[in-house]
């Protein structure tokens, strides 16, 4: 079944110019001018991606992307933030509300498609399921995509499952954050440094008891270990 890939965004021409580029790769693609639509349609189906930028005339895009972020039928679905808002604070602030990546405008329409394909490989399950423990609390299963603190489900975006799918697979081993972005990302790496710092700083938050488990090696990046 082909990916469903939702774009919030009031200019009908850029609707139209990312939906033939998806399209053309594959997608089924939904557009949206409003961010009053779109929630109408997340009622009643989710999609595998939301494309959102973050000027919109009814609803501020960030407030969408928060939204998103709390509900727990949706909290899953990845997002790439689309925005004319070019200054790295605005894409820190884009990354601290949840989303997995950005893209600026003007945009390559080739970049928007390789960053979908980028975000929805990272929130791919692992080909082979299996579970790593870590500790008394942490629990991850790779074949369900789900992490498990003392029994409890932590909702992690798809970056931030990544990240500790990496540092948990090869526990002790220091990751400099370059190295982080190069298993993300890969040849499609695009981001600043930083991008790392906020997703680890939200994991943490998300783990709470098992957050001490992400070590910060000054300087060098990160690790995982008991």
């Amino acid at each position: 079944m082909k990916k469903l890939i939702a774009i919030v965004e009031d200019e009908p021409d850029i609707i139209e110019l990312v939906t033939i580029h998806l399209s053309k790769s594959g997608f089924t693609v939904k557009g949206f001018l409003n961010g009053k639509s779109f929630y109408k349609f997340l009622e009643k189906k989710m999609p595998d991606l939301v494309v959102l930028d973050l000027m919109l005339p009814d609803i501020d895009g960030l407030d969408i992307c928060k939204t998103i972020r709390r509900k727990d039928e949706w909290s899953s679905i990845p997002i790439i933030v689309l925005t004319a808002k070019s200054e790295e604070t605005d894409k820190i602030l884009g990354l601290e509300l949840g989303a997995d990546d950005y893209v600026t405008k003007p945009f390559a329409p080739k970049e928007l498609v390789a960053r979908v394909k980028a975000v929805l490989r990272r929130h791919a399950p692992m080909k082979e399921a299996k579970k790593i423990e870590i500790g008394d609390a942490l629990v991850i299963d790779l074949g369900k995509y789900e992490v498990n603190v003392d029994g409890k489900r932590i909702d992690l975006t798809a970056t931030e499952f990544r990240i500790l799918e990496l540092l948990a697979t090869k526990k002790g081993w220091v990751f400099s954050r370059d190295k982080i972005l190069d298993f993300l990302w890969g040849e499609e790496k695009a981001v600043i440094d930083r991008t790392v710092d906020v997703h680890i700083r939200h994991l943490r938050e998300k783990l709470g008891k098992a957050a001490f488990l992400i070590k910060n090696i000054r300087g060098v990046g990160y690790k995982l270990e008991e």
